[in-house]
């Protein structure tokens, strides 16, 4: 179960004190790792919105579980992490930025693909609570059938009046059958967005994962 190794990272080592950061958190870390080859703690605590002892106790657990090396030069991902990092990409493979619209009323709002786990969303109310627990306003959740973007328990087409975000959605996700979209929005910081498009997103992975 490789977003469990994710939980235990982000888990507290008795007689720690409660953490400030997530198997969200991690997530973003690896695709900053991934697209800089090394990164540097100033980064992370720019990128992931944390403080520098957040940031130095999670690079702690990564390399705990093995999943990153540390040099001189900056924390890359070892064997191990490329390997789970990139088994979790199979299922967000694609994300983007997204304008204010009928169904990403924020200030700032980000949209993640998950690919084929139509049938790992109920009502949408989990993808929604996930990305509040990050500090959002909340997160719109659907599913991509018949080339339309459909609300969850519902037929109703959510772009039917807006042409130029469906294209957007479709030219930057590029989604198929059964796969789902979510929208994570905030009034405040396009980075709180992302990280609660990203939380809702895992909770669904590990939502599938759970009945493996």
């Amino acid at each position: 179960m490789y977003v469990k190794v994710l939980q235990e990272t982000s888990g507290r080592y008795a007689p720690s004190r409660i953490l400030s950061f997530d198997i969200t958190h991690i997530f973003k870390a690896f695709q900053l790792i991934e697209n800089n080859g090394h990164i540097s703690r100033d980064l992370l605590c720019q990128e992931l919105n944390l403080g520098e002892g957040s940031i130095k106790t999670l690079i702690k657990h990564l390399k705990m579980q093995d999943l990153i090396e540390t040099s001189r030069i900056g924390t890359k991902m070892s064997v191990k992490g490329n390997r789970i990092f990139s088994h979790i990409l199979s299922s967000l493979p694609r994300e983007c930025v997204l304008p204010k619209c009928s169904v990403a009323l924020g200030r700032y709002n980000y949209a993640v693909l998950l690919k084929q786990l139509s049938f790992a969303v109920n009502s949408g109310i989990e993808q929604r609570d996930a990305a509040i627990k990050m500090g959002a306003l909340g997160a719109t959740t659907l599913f991509y059938t018949n080339e339309k973007f459909i609300i969850p328990g519902t037929r109703y087409d959510a772009l039917k009046r807006e042409p130029h975000i469906r294209q957007l959605l479709i030219h930057k996700l590029r989604p198929e059958l059964r796969d789902v979209v979510i929208i994570g929005s905030d009034d405040t910081d396009q980075r709180i967005a992302e990280l609660a498009t990203k939380n809702a997103a895992l909770l669904t992975v590990m939502s599938h994962e759970k009945h493996i």
